[in-house]
């Protein structure tokens, strides 16, 4: 069962999310910051994991801790629901076209975290929602989840086109590198022999 809870309480947010590797890509996702929330319906969805966050933050303040501490949430829950990454593929990657936008995205669940992120938002808001918290999203996913992780922007003229075409590609990515590999069976797929 590659499934897992976590839940993560600060001064600042309080946070729960549930996963389900093998999943059908169904989601139930409420942050309190609604163009983050579809982000996050989109990771669910086209990783084809399943995902319920309830997030409380200080919004009063602004947006970024919950987006921030969900990005750790998550990690933390695709570690665990991980394991030892025996059997997975590991490795993955995509090419993401959305209208005016084309992102690719590549990914090690390598538990060595690094993020190279070449992607520049034309604009600082996409409604309320500040667009830096794209890369701080990604940056607190691949740190706590132990993703080498690299995002590059190719073409995009939309900021949300953008956005949403990164969300996309990193869960398409995701989706292939969690996979069980058929012709490894239980193996953990490094020759170290663990990960």
């Amino acid at each position: 069962m590659r499934r897992a809870t976590v839940t993560r309480k600060t001064a600042e947010t309080s946070i729960s999310v549930e996963l389900n590797l093998d999943g059908s890509g169904t989601y139930d996702n409420q942050t309190g910051v609604g163009f983050f929330d579809h982000m996050l319906d989109q990771l669910s969805r086209h990783s084809l994991i399943d995902m319920t966050i309830r997030a409380e933050g200080d919004l009063h303040i602004d947006d970024h801790h919950t987006v921030e501490d969900t990005g750790i949430a998550i990690g933390q829950a695709l570690v665990k629901a991980l394991g030892d990454k025996r059997g997975i593929r590991r490795y993955g990657a995509c090419l993401l076209p959305m209208d005016d936008s084309l992102v690719r995205a590549a990914l090690d669940l390598s538990a060595r975290p690094f993020l190279v992120w070449n992607v520049d938002l034309p604009s600082a808001k996409i409604g309320t929602f500040d667009t830096e918290l794209v890369r701080e999203f990604f940056q607190a996913l691949s740190t706590h989840g132990g993703i080498t992780l690299h995002v590059d922007k190719l073409h995009g003229l939309n900021s949300h086109h953008i956005a949403e075409a990164a969300f996309k590609a990193v869960a398409r990515a995701l989706r292939e590198a969690v996979e069980p590999d058929p012709r490894k069976g239980d193996a953990i797929p490094s020759t170290k022999g663990a990960l």
